[in-house]
C-alpha cells in the first residue's frame, strides 16, 4: 500500500537542474537581448518617417487654415511694403477657405477699411495681390487731385504716398467705372483719370482696393472691384526682407534689410 500515493520502494531522483543561462555580456546573451543592426536601423527609420509625416501634415494644415507666406514682387505698396519683403499672412482672420470643398471657416471679423489685404486678382485668380482696402459694400468713393473721399469725407491716409502728382493719365482702362457711377453723374460726360474719378458706389459683396504707392499701382481704379470670395487673408509681419539687385548673384544673402525683420504691418 502506498502512503499518500508515494511508493516507498521507488528510488529517489534529484530534482532537474534549471536550463543553463549564459552570463551577461556573452555574445549569445547580447544577441538575445538586442535586435540585429538592420532591425534597429529599420525601426529608427520608421520612427523618423512617422514623425516626418506628422510634421508635413501639420505644415499643410497650418498653410491651409492658419498662415501662408507671401513675397512682395512690385512697388505698388511702397511706403508700407517693399519689393523683397516676405510676409506671414493670417488666413484665419477673414475665414480660411477649406480645400476642395469651396467652403470657408467662420471669420473672426470682416475686412475693414484700412486693412492691408492679400487677395486673388479678379482678372487672373492664379495670381495673388496685396493692397489696402479703402471701400466696403455700399460705400461711395471718389478721388479729387489724389485725395480719396469716402461717403463724402476726405480720408486722412498717412500711409499713402504720391511721387508723381503732376502727371495724371487718363486711359481706356477706366471705362468700366461708368457702370458704377453714383446717381446724378452723366456717363457721357464722365472722363476719369488716375487722380480724379468717381463718385462710384461699391456693389454688394465687393471691395475697392488701392496701393499705398498711389502713382505706381495697378489697383481697383484700373480693373475694378474685388469679390469678397477672392480675399485670402491679411499680412501680419515681415519675416524676411532683402533689397533685390540683379547684379549680385546672392543678393538675398548680402543685401538683407535686418531692420525690417519682424516688423508688424499696419
Amino acid at each position: 500500500m502506498y502512503i499518500d500515493g508515494v511508493d516507498p520502494e521507488a528510488p529517489i531522483r534529484p530534482p532537474a537542474a534549471p536550463p543553463a543561462v549564459p552570463p551577461a555580456g556573452t555574445p549569445s546573451a547580447t544577441r538575445a537581448a538586442r535586435p540585429s543592426w538592420p532591425r534597429r536601423a529599420a525601426r529608427t527609420a520608421w520612427e523618423w518617417l512617422k514623425a516626418l509625416q506628422v510634421a508635413v501634415l501639420v505644415v499643410l494644415l497650418a498653410r491651409a487654415f492658419l498662415f501662408e507666406m507671401f513675397k512682395i514682387p512690385s512697388g505698388s505698396m511702397e511706403g508700407t511694403l517693399l519689393v523683397g519683403d516676405f510676409l506671414i499672412v493670417n488666413k484665419l482672420l477673414y475665414g480660411a477657405e477649406v480645400p476642395l470643398l469651396d467652403e470657408r471657416l467662420p471669420a473672426f471679423r470682416d475686412p475693414a477699411v484700412g486693412d492691408v489685404v492679400v487677395f486673388q486678382w479678379p482678372d487672373d485668380p492664379t495670381k495673388n495681390f496685396v493692397k489696402r482696402l479703402v471701400g466696403r459694400p455700399g460705400d461711395t468713393l471718389e478721388m479729387r487731385d489724389g485725395i480719396l473721399r469716402r461717403n463724402g469725407a476726405a480720408q486722412e491716409e498717412r500711409y499713402a504716398t504720391h511721387r508723381d502728382g503732376q502727371f495724371d493719365p487718363a486711359t481706356d482702362e477706366f471705362r468700366w467705372q461708368r457702370d458704377y457711377l453714383a446717381p446724378g453723374v452723366d456717363p457721357r460726360r464722365y472722363h476719369p483719370s488716375r487722380n480724379n474719378w468717381g463718385p462710384l458706389i461699391v456693389p454688394a459683396a465687393h471691395y475697392f482696393m488701392l496701393g499705398d504707392n498711389r502713382d505706381n499701382s495697378l489697383d481697383s481704379r484700373y480693373w475694378g472691384f474685388v469679390p469678397d470670395s477672392l480675399v485670402r487673408g491679411s499680412p501680419v509681419m515681415v519675416y524676411y526682407s532683402y533689397a533685390p539687385d540683379s547684379a549680385e548673384a546672392f543678393d538675398w544673402l548680402t543685401r538683407v534689410r535686418w531692420q525690417r525683420l519682424g516688423e508688424l504691418i499696419r
